[in-house]
């Protein structure tokens, strides 16, 4: 089962995705709260997937999908945005992520995001 590595600042809707994923058959395999430490968990975990929050402290993201592309080329990311967040979507597609879910999360667009990025 692929792996996973979930970025977001707020500890609630990172257990929010946990348990879809869980439900789902995933295996969560790290979390992190802002995008230097998604950057780090990232090269040390090398996860099958990447769920990346774009507003956190410390480091958006936006850069932390540019980091860690730069690092792996290959690596997949899904970003999460609020509503109305369209413009920092493009960009953030624009900079490497292969698809976006918006929150709250609806499960059943988490999963159909995954399939497509995963395939």
């Amino acid at each position: 089962m692929p792996n996973v590595l979930i970025v977001d600042d707020t500890k609630f809707l990172r257990e929010t995705l946990k348990e879809i994923f869980i439900k789902a058959g995933f295996v969560v395999i790290g979390e992190a709260d802002n995008g230097v430490k998604a950057v780090l968990m990232y090269k040390e975990l090398r996860p099958d997937l990447v769920t990346m929050d774009i507003t956190m402290p410390e480091m958006n993201g936006i850069e932390a999908v540019k980091r860690i592309k730069e690092f792996d080329s290959s690596a997949k990311i899904i970003m999460c945005s609020a509503m109305g967040q369209q413009k920092m979507v493009v960009e953030a597609i624009e900079s490497g992520a292969k698809d976006f879910i918006t929150k709250p999360f609806d499960e059943a667009r988490v999963l159909e995001a995954v399939k497509h990025v995963l395939q």
